[in-house]
């Protein structure tokens, strides 16, 4: 047996000592062990300590002190995000009759939705917004009703892309060298222009436009492996400006590539579980507050923002027929409140202003998926990100209960368990009993769910002594006492000059100078603005017209008051009005008219100057 000694049982070899980089590599590992999340649990809570609305408990969200959220309640801000959206590149490689082969093969794969429903506009203060309110931990959106989440439910019925089949995997980062083979082998170019092309990205990947300028001219009269070469072109370009849609704005990764090698194959893959997950990556790093970028496709998540809080921020497609994917319900456009007008908006949500089950009518054409209750991980090649149903009970149209803590993902080295996790998932969706029961009305709850909400999630972002108080419909919505008087002016200002700028250059400067004029007034704390705001008085019968001054800021120039008749009488129940004033006394004469011209024109006086002799 071999001697014991202080630590265990060791060979009888003789020690070595340490050489120096050894123990200059021990006092580094022990210089950072401090840092790590397993231990840093004391410093997040002196971060954190004092700061309203953050979690009580944090055994979920273990990160919040990197959170941009966090940075917010101390003071510091971050404007809205730079988008990553290729919704107006995608339309530059059209698939015509003339490609009509091409375009076979991309129906084939369950992709050719993706070319139509690309939404050309991204709003950056709404999705920044959101972005602000996702929390890596549990990959959710903390809202102060509760968590909301993108589900795979939601990808398939706004996308009509597949979210069953093979998993998307690679074991290992792509090299430049790899990448070059395979756009030789895959795409038909040469060593020197693979080469030159990586190189010029300085990364294993392509550009955007070098795809369109290469493979966008072969037709269905080339021959058969130029329409091939063609075809994985156009799928790994549609691909970058969609689904995998980084943070460079313009190039694709040749790892995607590797996809469509077998061009009969492109549909057995789950693109919608690979989309979702490379999603969620995204999100989790736009919460860090030195981020100023998000990538991903940012249709996928405005479409889900629009589906679930139609009445803030939608503007719907009336001639949207069910058939189609639903991100083609929606129009998309730039949200004119700033990105701390949104904040407070969001602050002030409850659980009925939300659409829990927006795809109510769209079942008859695309039924609910079941694969939607799968409770794992879903992954991307080397993305691996955890997908929780049982955190949104409510989308699915049951009682929200209080979830099990979330389950931290594996490394991605471990694929090979995960895809089969991932192809046994009927054995992994979420019983019957972890459902629960079905709501009685929308966004239902447990009893103590609010409760362990509080105290593990961050639900208000913005504090409320940096609110603005510029908030347009949920500043009526607070009680009197803690509304101010200048809070509710500033409302009343803002309100007048969005209805001025919602209506575009076409109007008279007469109309801008009119409703300069009543936001001066409003803010100025004039009474008698407060009193025509609410209830216009009649004009004099003399004046048919009233001048910009006086005209609502609501009005078109060639507005013209009722007149007195059609004013509704006043209630029986308010006073009469007082007596007349006594007309002065007979010993005082008025005033007598100015001589010389009258006070509507105006004349000229040129005065003579004497020639001097």
């Amino acid at each position: 047996m071999p001697p014991r000694t202080r630590g265990g049982y060791t060979s009888t070899a003789p020690r070595r000592r340490p050489t120096g980089s050894e123990r200059r590599r021990r006092v580094q590992l022990r210089e950072v062990e401090p840092e790590h999340p397993r231990h840093d649990r004391d410093e997040t809570e002196e971060v954190l300590e004092g700061a309203p609305g953050g979690p009580i408990d944090r055994c979920i969200l273990r990160s919040f002190h990197k959170h941009v959220a966090a940075k917010i309640w101390l003071g510091e801000d971050r404007a809205p995000l730079k988008l990553v959206n290729h919704g107006a590149k995608l339309q530059l490689w059209e698939l015509d009759v003339e490609r009509s082969r091409i375009y076979e093969t991309v129906q084939r794969s369950g992709l050719a939705p993706l070319i139509s429903c690309s939404h050309r506009v991204a709003s950056r203060p709404m999705l920044s917004a959101f972005c602000e309110r996702w929390q890596p931990e549990t990959t959710t959106f903390h809202l102060p009703f509760g968590e909301m989440t993108i589900t795979l439910d939601d990808v398939a019925s706004i996308l009509h892309i597949p979210i069953t089949g093979s998993m998307i995997s690679f074991s290992q980062p792509l090299r430049v060298d790899d990448a070059n083979a395979l756009l030789v082998e895959l795409l038909g170019t040469t060593d020197v222009e693979a080469s030159r092309e990586t190189e010029q990205c300085r990364s294993p990947s392509v550009r955007l436009q070098w795809l369109r300028e290469n493979f966008s001219t072969i037709t269905d009269v080339s021959s058969d492996d130029d329409i091939d070469f063609a075809t994985r072109a156009f799928l790994l370009h549609m691909v970058g400006c969609t689904l995998f849609a980084d943070k460079s704005a313009t190039s694709v990764g040749v790892v995607y590539l590797e996809l469509f090698r077998d061009l009969s194959m492109v549909g057995s893959y789950a693109w919608g579980a690979a989309c979702l997950a490379f999603m969620y990556r995204q999100l989790t790093t736009a919460t860090r507050f030195e981020v100023r970028q998000l990538g991903g496709y940012l249709t996928l998540l405005q479409a889900w923002i629009y589906e679930h809080f139609p009445e803030m921020f939608s503007s719907p497609d009336m001639a949207y027929i069910e058939s189609r994917p639903r991100a083609l319900r929606w129009r998309s456009h730039v949200i004119p409140d700033s990105l701390q007008s949104l904040r407070e908006r969001l602050d002030r949500l409850q659980s009925s202003d939300v659409c829990w089950e927006p795809y109510v009518d769209h079942r008859a054409e695309h039924p609910f998926p079941d694969i939607a209750w799968f409770s794992g991980c879903i992954k991307c090649g080397l993305v691996v990100e955890p997908y929780h149903p049982e955190r949104v009970l409510r989308q699915f149209g049951h009682i929200q209960t209080i979830p099990p803590r979330p389950f931290a993902p594996p490394r991605p080295d471990r694929s090979i368990l995960l895809d089969q996790y991932w192809e046994r998932w009927t054995d992994h969706v979420l019983i019957d009993q972890s459902r629960g029961r079905r709501c009685h009305y929308s966004g239902e709850s447990v009893a103590e769910y609010m409760a362990w909400y509080d105290r593990i999630s961050h639900r208000i972002v913005q504090p409320p002594h940096l609110r603005s108080g510029f908030t347009t419909d949920a500043r009526s919505s607070l009680p009197s006492h803690t509304a101010s008087t200048s809070d509710s002016r500033n409302a009343r200002a803002l309100r007048l000059l969005r209805h001025v700028i919602s209506g575009g250059r076409q109007q008279s400067g007469d109309y801008f100078w009119g409703a300069l004029n009543e936001a001066h007034s409003i803010l100025a704390g004039s009474d008698e603005t407060s009193a025509s705001h609410s209830t216009p008085s009649p004009a004099p019968a003399s004046h048919s017209t009233p001048s910009p001054a006086t005209r609502p800021f609501f009005c078109p120039p060639t507005f013209v008051y009722p007149p007195p008749a059609s004013v509704d009488p006043p209630p029986a129940s308010v006073d009469p009005p007082p007596a007349a004033v006594d007309p002065p006394p007979a010993s005082v004469a008025p005033p007598a008219p100015a001589a010389g011209p009258t006070a509507s024109t105006t004349v000229y006086v040129r005065s003579k100057r004497k020639k001097k002799t």
